[in-house]
């Protein structure tokens, strides 16, 4: 059997902040090779899967000798033998020797590693690009519609910003490279006007301009100004997109915006977000509320409406179980897709089913701590998920993941065409 898995490596390699993570490769009887690498949030849900990081005083306390050790201890002796096209059954052993809750024993960052490595893997044994094995059967496959930051902040900017991405959308380019072209240019002409300003402080996380904005509603009016110095229509061509972050800012209840000196409960926060709405063209809005906030998140969902995308991300976690939570309490209308907060594909792929059934969108998402590996991207593309959020176009880890779209365009039978207006909430009558 070709897919039989006869090595799993791991290794220790460095992420874009500069911090260890965990890279593995699988090997099939057949000499097919699978590589792929685990990702990094710097603002994280509490239901996450936790990563296994070493403590003391290298890196900051995390380095990941500790779950490299269990790769190799663990992880590698239980697969070898495997069948490395049974992604289920790899993702269901890797769990259970795991056997925690939140797959702390061996790490999140160890179990994702290792289950995107065998999709690489059960691919290449195949003949197949990722995104092809993943589609199997079905309808016709499109590239993601790039969600684009612009500026950053929160705990990816030093808090310059209390939210904490500010995005742009080309919800009128007729194809992938041309929203890729539409927002570039905006990115860039964003820069150029605040370094005019003097309000430039570098490159955020995700490759967005660190800004110097003295309140959170500048960065909003910035972008406007910028989309139109670009040549595109606001809110016809590009539309915005922003993460909130809330539950970095907010607790019981209590919102504090440190850049404005202000504090407000819930209904204050949802009051601020909605005469965003009125004012500027937002069509996304992920996090709005903190996580431990669910009934005020629901409030906010009915109030934005249906043609305004309410993303749940600390909320649900990727995760199954919470998307159905959220849904329940009518919070939200989207879910965000990060595998390592699931911890395995299969985990990550019973999130999207979940929300495929109760009627939510999908988004796939990169992290702030990221690496060249660009997984993701086939994850989108195979799983027919019609957004992709990886951030700017500045940094090496994020365009290894917008030109893969690229080469992926080359051989799908559509081509670079994006999916439908219909499939997005404000292209729906």
């Amino acid at each position: 059997m070709t897919t039989r898995i006869i090595r799993v490596h791991g290794r220790r390699i460095w992420d874009s902040r500069g911090r260890p993570t965990l890279e593995v490769e699988v090997t099939t009887a057949g000499g097919a090779v699978g590589r792929a690498a685990a990702p990094a949030g710097a603002s994280t849900g509490s239901g996450e899967a936790v990563d296994l990081r070493d403590g003391g005083a290298a890196f900051g306390g995390r380095d990941v000798r500790r779950a490299l050790c269990g790769i190799e201890e663990e992880i590698a002796p239980a697969l070898v033998g495997r069948d490395a096209a049974d992604q289920e059954a790899v993702d269901g052993l890797l769990v259970a020797l795991d056997g925690t809750a939140d797959r702390s024993r061996l790490g999140a960052n160890a179990l994702v590693a290792t289950s995107m490595a065998v999709a690489r893997a059960a691919a290449a044994a195949t003949g197949l690009p990722l995104w092809r094995r993943l589609a199997g059967g079905g309808g016709e496959l499109r590239l993601p519609l790039p969600e684009i930051q612009v500026f950053g902040g929160g705990a990816h900017a030093g808090g310059r910003l209390d939210i904490q991405d500010v995005m742009a959308i080309a919800i009128g380019a007729p194809d992938y490279p041309t929203a890729l072209d539409w927002t570039a240019e905006i990115h860039r002409r964003a820069g150029e006007a605040m370094a005019e300003r003097g309000r430039l402080c570098g490159v955020a996380d995700e490759g967005g301009w660190w800004p110097a904005f003295d309140t959170n509603e500048q960065a909003l009016e910035a972008l406007v100004r910028a989309i139109e110095a670009a040549g595109r229509v606001p809110g016809e061509e590009v539309a915005i997109a922003l993460d909130v972050a809330a539950s970095e800012f907010g607790r019981g209840g209590r919102y504090r915006l440190r850049r404005e000196g202000r504090e407000m409960d819930g209904d204050g926060l949802c009051t601020l977000l909605l005469d965003w709405l009125r004012r500027y063209p937002i069509v996304s809005i992920e996090d709005p509320l903190a996580e431990d906030d669910a009934a005020t998140f629901a409030a906010f969902t009915r109030a934005a409406g249906p043609r305004v995308q309410v993303v749940a991300d600390d909320l649900a976690v990727s995760s199954a179980g919470r998307v159905r939570e959220a849904a329940a309490r009518g919070a939200g209308n989207t879910v965000l897709l990060k595998p390592n907060q699931a911890g395995t594909l299969s985990e990550t792929a019973a999130a999207l089913e979940a929300a495929r059934r109760l009627g939510w969108n999908a988004i796939v998402s990169a992290r702030s701590g990221e690496t060249e590996d660009a997984t993701i991207v086939h994850l989108a593309v195979g799983w027919r998920v019609p957004q992709l959020k990886v951030g700017a176009m500045m940094r090496g880890e994020r365009t290894a993941k917008w030109n893969e779209g690229l080469r992926i365009a080359e051989a799908l039978p559509a081509g670079a065409a994006l999916p439908s207006p219909s499939c997005f909430p404000w292209g729906r009558s």
